[in-house]
């Protein structure tokens, strides 16, 4: 049980399979789990046989009721914080990135499972990614006067030179920012867990007193995990609100 010594070897990109040139890893894996559950979500969703599918059920069953709750709460959440009359194009998104996130928080806290949110190319990846499209879309709306966000009207030109690096430098640490925050929220969580875990672990090898108090770590993991469990799901919304306020931003020039 040497993988339990340390709390940092969860995190760690194992090799599982090579074909020619491409390397397959555990963290490819998990994120093609991820994705096949998502279009599996999304299919069962959208393509619903009424007779003989458990969605879309006049009564709803408890499947249905919290699909609606999140999809209520997800379309709520981009209207209020993306003003305009196109608001709800973007609810697509913001649904996506929300149940891609949290899925793939979730999986992660599967036993022997991996956890790709716990590593910062990841998150950074996600959130580059957003950003470019959001700022490609702003560009599109608004031509040359996207310019305008790091120069705000009314703006003197003595005090120019000091508010567009400023506001150039907070443009630039917001995918930054977004990456990053889910990065150690996920990696802190993890590790507390599995320190846990291995003091449990280290305690059951020994004899007498010492062998039963491997119970207190256990006992304390359990509200640990329901805490872990509880910011896996706050870290996906946190993000998706965050990217509704980075597009209102950008198509609003705010």
């Amino acid at each position: 049980m040497n993988f339990l010594l340390s709390p940092l070897e969860q995190f760690e990109i194992l090799p599982i399979y090579t074909i020619f040139f491409v390397i397959i890893t555990n963290q490819v894996v998990i994120l093609f789990l991820t994705l096949f559950f998502l279009i599996s979500l999304f299919f069962s969703l959208v393509i619903t046989d009424f007779e003989h599918s458990s969605f879309a059920y006049i009564i709803p069953c408890r499947i249905q009721v919290v699909i609606e709750i999140i999809y209520s709460m997800l379309l709520g959440m981009t209207l209020d914080n993306i003003s305009g009359k196109h608001n709800a194009e973007f609810f697509p998104l913001i649904f996506a990135i929300f149940f891609f996130i949290s899925s793939a928080n979730l999986i992660g806290l599967i036993p022997y499972s991996f956890t790709v949110t716990s590593h910062f190319i990841v998150t950074l990846c996600l959130s580059i990614s957003i950003f470019i499209g959001i700022n490609i879309i702003s560009i599109r709306i608004h031509g040359l006067e996207f310019f305008s966000l790091f120069l705000p009207s009314g703006t003197s030109t003595a005090l120019a030179f000091l508010l567009v690096p400023v506001e150039l430098i907070s443009f630039i640490f917001k995918p930054l920012s977004l990456a990053i925050r889910l990065f150690c929220n996920m990696m802190a969580g993890h590790t507390l867990l599995k320190v846990f875990v291995g003091f449990a672990w280290t305690l059951i090898n020994f004899s007498g007193l010492t062998f039963l108090l491997h119970i207190v770590p256990l006992l304390i993991l359990f509200p640990l995990f329901g805490l872990e469990l509880g910011v896996a799901l706050i870290q996906s919304y946190v993000f998706s609100l965050l990217t509704c306020i980075y597009i209102n931003d950008a198509i609003n020039l705010h």
